[in-house]
């Protein structure tokens, strides 16, 4: 290759960072590095109603942890900045503009009442119910409506009949009827761009060789392929890397795994065992060994040895692996130093001085009182969760409800919690402490601990969030006829909530 190899990892800081972004930022940085390249990671902040800097941090802060370093980002900078979507906002207008003025696309005033009547036509006629057909305005209307300052979008054209032909590195030629990709939006209403124009001019601008990303994107490849042709440009190659996935073989979810990065640091995870385990997913080196390092793994990388068949990410052989790193890799010393690094140091100690301390008579009970604070998943029972006032349903919608609501909190603190659990309490007409209870049990172990507020604010959101999910699959949560019924009262809830 003549041209130097540009690899890009591009999360979006919504939410915790997944262990399926570390899993394609892992082999992106593994080919760049085969090539003598640049790693570079971006952050694609343009939903800027979800989008939070706590979230970016974690996102770096765990990619670090786990060794994924890159060549070019926000906190390190480089010659194609900003690295962030919405510090680039305003290029981002110009290029759709210019879409429009070449007639690759068209302003769009369409109301969303007139773009569910479109959808239920083109449902009616046996047709693929995007949005697509008559969606543009005469020139003299839109001109007038524009004078007007009437709200609109930027929508590209896509054509309505024939194949688009996509080469992908791993599954060679794949063909997606275009009759199948509708009208995409490009710019929305408020200026900022979606993620697919954004991502193509930024990989343009950036000089991106090779986009190494997941399978879900393959039927977005259309219209990225076209805005490409459309602005004159040389695509990037492809490579759509299979999709991680539960033992079920269902798609991974944190509903029945752990997701976040963060939550296996917590746990006691090293990371150099983690990455190993995510180099494995679909993935084998040429002696087939299971245990190898993220150099051995640079060192023999051949994107061509990963197979298509969805890889499955199982915490039981990740706690396996991650056995044989602390065996067969850390001396007595290193592993001393790394327990007291994961746990026992003033920083993650302190918090809990002074709910421990009023509640020990000798320094033995201190590790009783305080196990929870330092374990993975909790060995829960359902008979655990037996309450005096409240019957089974009632303890599962406490739990679902909790979770929902902390799902969706984005500033982490006692205070933000406690108004979110005071919230709900009301809403539901439960006592307090009748709705602590199973909380203290689902976090704690015991209804017996200290207060279960410091508690989840210590323990941080990965680690509260799993617990709670855990507590659910522990009772056998809801049937797919309950689930519906429970997800209706809880919208209701939230009305009178918020």
């Amino acid at each position: 290759m003549t041209q130097t190899v540009r690899t890009r990892i591009a999360p979006s800081p919504t939410g915790d960072p997944h262990v399926g972004t570390a899993y394609i930022a892992l082999f992106n940085m593994c080919f760049a590095k085969q090539h003598n390249g640049k790693f570079i990671l971006r952050i694609e902040d343009t939903d800027q109603v979800r989008s939070t800097p706590e979230s970016e941090t974690q996102i770096l802060s765990a990619m670090r942890w786990l060794g994924l370093d890159w060549d070019e980002g926000p906190d390190v900078g480089g010659e194609f900045g900003p690295y962030r979507q919405s510090e680039r906002k305003a290029g981002y207008r110009a290029f759709a503009e210019q879409l429009v003025d070449s007639g690759h696309a068209f302003y769009c005033f369409r109301t969303p009442e007139e773009l569910n009547v479109i959808r239920e036509e083109r449902k009616a006629a046996g047709l693929n119910p995007g949005i697509k057909g008559d969606l543009e305005r005469p020139q003299d209307e839109v001109t007038a409506r524009l004078a007007a300052g009437e709200p609109y979008v930027i929508r590209m054209k896509v054509p309505d009949e024939g194949v688009c032909v996509i080469q992908d590195m791993l599954r060679g030629t794949i063909e997606i009827d275009w009759a199948q990709v509708d009208c995409q939006i490009l710019l929305k209403s408020d200026g900022m761009p979606t993620y697919h124009l954004a991502n193509v001019v930024d990989d343009h601008q950036m000089q991106i060789t090779h986009v190494i990303r997941g399978e879900e994107w393959i039927n977005s490849a259309p219209k990225h392929q076209l805005l490409y042709a459309y602005f004159g440009w040389e695509m990037p190659v492809l490579c759509h890397m299979p999709l991680l996935r539960n033992p079920d073989k269902s798609k991974l979810s944190k509903r029945k795994n752990p997701t976040s990065i963060t939550y296996y640091e917590r746990a006691g995870y090293l990371p150099e065992a983690l990455t190993n385990y995510l180099g494995r997913m679909g993935y084998s080196l040429p002696g087939e060994q299971e245990k190898f390092s993220l150099d051995e793994m640079i060192a023999s990388f051949d994107i061509k040895r990963v197979s298509l068949g969805g890889p499955i990410f199982d915490v039981q052989k990740l706690s396996w692996l991650n056995g044989l790193w602390i065996r067969e890799n850390l001396s007595q010393e290193e592993f001393m130093r790394r327990v007291q690094k994961w746990a026992f140091n003033e920083t993650n100690v302190a918090p809990m001085i002074e709910h421990i301390q009023g509640r020990v008579d000798t320094f033995a009970d201190i590790a009783p009182l305080a196990n929870f604070m330092f374990s993975g998943m909790l060995d829960l029972q359902e008979n655990d969760f037996e309450h005096k006032k409240l019957d089974r349903a009632q303890v599962l919608r406490v739990l679902q409800f909790v979770l929902w609501r902390l799902e969706a909190q984005r500033y982490w603190s006692k205070e933000a919690i406690f108004a979110d659990v005071k919230a709900l309490c009301g809403a539901m007409d439960i006592k307090m402490g009748d709705f602590m209870q199973p909380l203290f049990v689902a976090v704690a172990g015991t209804p017996n601990s200290w207060s279960v507020m410091d508690s989840m604010a210590m323990l941080g959101p990965d680690m509260t969030r799993a617990r709670l999910r855990h507590a659910l699959s522990v009772l056998g949560g809801f049937s797919k006829k309950e689930a519906k019924r429970v997800d209706k009262e809880y919208r209701v809830l939230l009305k009178e909530i918020d």
